[in-house]
């Protein structure tokens, strides 16, 4: 039974259709973002950690509206990725656009600082190049000067290197390729602006610029530094708080002109569960300074609606895509691994989805890799999967996945009757990962619906159907949390715990995230 997902109105919509948007303006976990315009289109990315494909490229006309367009790289060029690597890999990327390229850097606090550029954005980019190999350089942002000059600034990982609250500046290869000193520290945030990270730069009437975040992830500002040298010394103001508002830690992103030349900052919110979520600021500038958000006092808080940014373009009503049924050639790009995918674990036929049982060597859920997630994409939301499984290995499970640290989900497994339908919970902690199984029924059936019920402070219900209509509820409702420097993930997964078999596989026909 196929289902069509073109009609399915989107769980969380920013744009009112009257001129106005609120924020969030995309309630899913795009974390540390950061924006560029070229032409009439703007292009966002957002860290992507241990997660592949990595990197993802967003698009819009608006900056209110945008849809996942592309992904920098399908994987992390490090074998210990093909593992998951929880809060590793792609940290805080920057895009910029010059010389008739986009730039994407970002910082892998394990392995340096990379580069990857194109012509095409929506098309393939250059292989991920090693700039810098080096241990917790963080939060990397190029610039490129009037003069041809190019720099780079960054940030530092105190789990890493020891250092924070510095940022550095180093000179550049004109090409990006590689750096030509070993940086001068231009900020010492560690008084007034502890953990200041996430740098961007830019340059206007005369002043260099850089945005960078402090205070924090969930309880932070953003912190606005300027000067006439390069290399400082900077003067430092404090331009958007949480304030009054409930809008906590509002920071780190990326300050973007339209073609109208109004300004606006794109940043994060810390949602919990839900992930860094993203917002847009309202921008201009007094005496050479930026002003972001509104209200009364000299810092200003984040606004909950606005009237949108002026545009030369048509823009519709988008959102970052979530439902699927697997029609395509590929897995759609909202769709994404714990780890560096492989191929041979799915495949796409018939407009189904194939999840072959290989085997993992993980000993939890937690630490598998091949769980096929995506972001929770609101505060409120259904997700249902219809799935086909007649495994012939005791070993091998399929089913529904939800989480971060504290996560849980419905497998299915062979029995004597046909199939076990088992909803489990874990808790990973730095010391240890425990999982918990409740049986819940013995079934004939080879084809069921699995679904989980998203409510407010993520609460999640499981059920379970046979025809789609009549749901049966899978034990208690529980609670997940976020993972490491993550939001919370809903997916769908195959695997064997013992043996190595593509002959035992799961079809999925889709995959449906609603608000029913």
């Amino acid at each position: 039974m196929k289902k069509a997902i073109q009609n399915i109105s989107p769980v969380w919509k920013p744009d009112f259709g009257d001129g106005y948007y609120k924020n969030p303006i995309i309630h899913a976990d795009y974390s540390d973002p950061d924006v560029v315009r070229v032409g009439s289109d703007y292009f966002m990315v957002a860290s992507s950690f241990n997660m592949s494909p990595c990197l993802p490229i967003l698009h819009s006309k608006d900056l209110v509206n945008w849809t996942i367009v592309n992904h920098v790289s399908e994987h992390i060029p490090y074998e210990r990725y093909d593992k998951p690597r929880h809060g590793e890999g792609v940290w805080a990327p920057s895009i910029r656009y010059h010389d008739d390229h986009f730039w994407v850097f970002f910082g892998a606090p394990d392995e340096g600082i990379f580069m990857s550029k194109t012509k095409d954005p929506f098309g393939e980019w250059s292989p991920f190049h090693l700039v810098k190999e080096i241990k917790g350089w963080i939060d990397p942002c190029p610039f490129w000067d009037d003069d041809g000059q190019a720099y780079l600034v960054h940030a530092f990982a105190n789990s890493r290197i020891g250092v924070k609250s510095v940022l550095q500046i180093c000179r550049m290869k004109s090409d990006g390729t590689e750096l030509l000193d070993e940086g001068k520290f231009v900020f010492d945030g560690t008084k007034d602006h502890p953990t200041i990270e996430g740098p961007k730069m830019y340059k206007r009437n005369g002043y260099y610029y850089i945005f960078a975040p402090a205070g924090g992830v969930a309880t932070g500002w953003q912190t606005i530094l300027r000067s006439k040298s390069v290399f400082g010394p900077y003067e430092d103001k404090i331009v958007l708080h949480q304030g009054s508002t409930d809008i906590n830690g509002p920071h780190q992103g990326g300050w973007v002109e339209t073609e109208s030349e109004e300004s606006w900052f794109i940043h994060f919110q810390d949602k919990g569960a839900y992930g860094r979520i993203t917002h847009l600021q309202p921008m201009w500038w007094e005496n050479d300074w930026p002003v972001m958000g509104s209200g009364d006092g000299e810092i200003k808080e984040p606004v909950s609606k606005w009237k949108k940014p002026t545009t030369s373009a048509h823009s519709e009503v988008k959102v970052p895509q979530t439902s699927d049924d697997f029609s395509g050639e590929d897995l759609d790009l909202q769709w994404q691994w714990r780890a560096n995918r492989n191929k041979n674990w799915y495949d796409l036929k018939n407009n189904h989805l194939r999840l072959y049982a290989h085997q993992t060597t993980a000993k939890t859920i937690y630490d598998t890799a091949q769980i096929l997630s995506q972001k929770f994409p609101a505060q409120v939301f259904t997700a249902t999967t219809s799935i086909k499984f007649e495994p012939k290995d005791t070993n091998s499970i399929a089913g529904l996945y939800i989480g971060g640290f504290e996560y849980g989900g419905i497998k299915l497994k062979k029995s004597d009757h046909g199939l076990s339908l088992v909803k489990y919970t874990g808790k990973h902690t730095d010391q240890q990962t425990v999982e918990n199984e409740e049986a819940i029924n013995e079934i004939a059936e080879t084809e069921v619906f699995l679904r989980v019920n998203v409510n407010e402070n993520a609460e999640c219900q499981l059920s379970y159907s046979f025809d789609h209509k009549t749901y049966h509820q899978a034990g208690e409702a529980f609670t997940v949390t976020k993972g490491q420097w993550i939001g919370a993930q809903v997916g769908i997964f195959c695997f064997n715990t013992e043996n190595d078999t593509a002959e035992d596989y799961a079809d999925f026909d889709w995959f449906i995230i609603s608000d029913e």
